[in-house]
């Protein structure tokens, strides 16, 4: 599996390297434990060292490595790592949904087409483009609330889970139908909960996607 071209327009090389490293080791194809040669690494993507550099510093950052004196060492992302972000994610979506609950208006249609979006990469099995909107319905409530503490916790996430989510939709997607319209339709019930404008139905519909999403993770993702 690639990270989609798309993904990576208007990336450095240093970026578009940290992607590709990112994807194999939350994939799995890189292993926990595993020595990163900085030297190999330059050679597998034909550039220099220092690109390189900059990659292997933010997937330590990311927590995803560990720079050693030895060389890099992969930490991988264990299943309780993944529960940890996706916690993060929930306390800033359920917050994000309070704030926009009592003006949602802005929202709803881009919302909506999203969501057509996402109906349309379903039936086309596009699994990047798929990703691609749901990371968009998502990362459109948390700008709507616009709150820039908000904003930064997101964006320190924001590599990770979208990685996360290309590994689930490719699960998804190779499934039947009716799996890809019950995540559609998760996705709905989302966007009901702001247009009912009530706070309590937008809370427990943000707090059932993520139990639901936890489920879907344990399944997706390598042990």
């Amino acid at each position: 599996m690639q990270y989609p071209s798309s993904w990576l327009k208007g990336s450095s090389l240093g970026e578009s390297i940290a992607a590709e490293l990112r994807l194999q080791i939350i994939s799995g194809t890189i292993k926990p434990g595993t020595v990163l040669s900085e030297n190999r690494i330059a050679a597998d993507f034909g550039t220099s060292r220092s690109p390189v550099r900059e990659a292997l510093k933010t997937l330590s950052n990311e927590g995803l490595i560990n720079l050693q004196r030895m060389g890099v060492v992969v930490n991988g992302l264990s299943l309780k790592d993944v529960d940890e972000l996706y916690d993060v994610r929930y306390l800033i979506e359920s917050f994000a949904s309070k704030q926009v609950a009592e003006n949602p208006e802005a929202l709803l249609a881009p919302l909506a087409q999203i969501i057509d979006k996402m109906e349309l990469a379903g039936k086309h099995r596009d699994i990047a483009e798929f990703a691609y909107q749901d990371l968009c319905f998502h990362e459109t409530i948390i700008a709507g609330a616009n709150h820039t503490r908000i904003m930064h916790l997101w964006t320190s996430i924001r590599h990770i889970v979208m990685t996360v989510m290309l590994i689930t939709t490719r699960e998804v997607l190779s499934q039947d139908d009716d799996k890809i319209n019950y995540v559609i339709g998760k996705h709905r019930k989302l966007l009901q909960g702001l247009e009912s404008r009530d706070p309590g139905i937008i809370a427990r519909n943000v707090e059932e996607y993520f139990a639901d999403s936890h489920r879907t993770l344990h399944t997706s993702l390598p042990q």
